[in-house]
């Protein structure tokens, strides 16, 4: 550790230079690592706020909820708890006065059912009747208010908002809570339509009776239009920055290591063993990746901060975690690339010279 730290004062351009490549890679890890979240929360943030185990589908819909109906016949051997509930979604542009347009999901429900029960409003109140909608808190960004009126896709009836809704996003679509009433009237599909779902908080909970079809929670999600996708993407592009780290460090410490090689020589030569110039290498990358990855947090949590709402960035404790044990792991498996050249030093040249 004692050579490790002076070596580094002793050379602060050429180390600040390795300090600063880890910087921006653990920085953009970080950035990348919460978008990543950020993104695959929005697909989910409804689901995961109801707590639901199974989710029960037409099963000629092709495990997406927007294109499933159940009908009566369909509902006949149910079996509704307080753990399920029914649910109706259709895509819907909403439209009101000096407001912009929003694309959004509308999701009915009954008052009832556990769903609407559970809502956690930020502000405002629940819908009480088939005029009144909640909405995400992403509407309140857009600069739509309590007492907007809003209309849905072409349909002349308004709604008016009476609440904004925490965690209210499926699909990364803002969610518009009405009625299924308001859903049978939007959805215009095949008569005697109740829902599109029925969402269960039983994991034992099953509904396999003429179209229906019942699947996991996880495997519906990962049937999510573009969710898989877009997880994937990222992991990849995650996964290649922590291998162009690795190199990056590897290289550097190498090259460090051949022109130190005759000063490895010298303290050889006087008796110093290989084993405390390993530990001099292992400790100045370690070092040199703990300052640059702390360096990339501070700037990671200034970033959060400044980011206006709209942005879908997740910083949690879990990235920070991650990404900095993924870093050390990194920087260490670096550092022992130079070993070899260590190990194999001729303190006889030194003496020689």
């Amino acid at each position: 550790m004692f050579l490790a730290i002076k070596e580094i004062k002793r050379e602060k351009l050429r180390y600040s230079l390795i300090i600063l490549m880890i910087f921006l890679i653990s920085y953009l890890i970080f950035i990348l690592s919460s978008l990543a979240v950020g993104l695959a929360s929005q697909n989910t943030q409804a689901l995961e706020s109801w707590d639901i185990r199974q989710v029960v589908l037409n099963k000629n819909a092709n495990v997406n909820m927007s294109q499933s109906v159940l009908n009566g016949t369909d509902l006949k051997h149910a079996n509704l708890t307080k753990d399920e509930a029914l649910l109706g979604q259709t895509p819907v542009v909403a439209k009101s006065k000096n407001r912009p347009q929003v694309s959004a999901q509308l999701i009915g429900i009954k008052k009832a059912q556990f769903i609407y029960q559970d809502q956690e409003i930020i502000t405002g109140r629940k819908a009480n009747n088939s005029s009144e909608v909640v909405v995400d808190q992403a509407f309140k960004v857009k600069g739509y208010q309590l007492g907007d009126y809003l209309q849905l896709n072409n349909s002349k009836k308004k709604y008016q908002i009476v609440g904004f809704a925490k965690d209210a996003k499926i699909n990364i679509a803002p969610i518009i809570f009405g009625t299924l009433a308001t859903w049978k009237t939007l959805r215009q599909g095949m008569p005697n339509m109740q829902a599109s779902a029925i969402m269960s908080r039983r994991a034992d909970y099953r509904n396999n009776h003429g179209n229906n079809q019942t699947y996991t929670i996880k495997y519906f999600i990962n049937k999510l239009p573009g969710y898989t996708a877009q997880n994937m993407t990222f992991q990849l592009m995650i996964s290649f920055l922590f291998v162009i780290s690795l190199i990056i460090i590897a290289v550097f410490l190498y090259i460090l290591t051949m022109q130190k090689m005759h000063n490895f020589a010298v303290m050889r030569a006087q008796g110093i063993p290989s084993a405390t110039l390993i530990k001099a290498t292992i400790s100045q990358a370690l070092m040199l990746v703990i300052i640059g990855v702390i360096l990339g947090l501070l700037a990671m949590t200034l970033t959060a901060k400044l980011l206006p709402a709209a942005v879908p960035m997740s910083f949690t404790p879990e990235i920070v975690l991650s990404g900095t044990i993924g870093m050390m792991i990194t920087g260490l498996i670096g550092s022992l690339i130079p070993i070899r050249s260590i190990l194999k030093v001729d303190p006889v040249k030194a003496i020689g010279e």
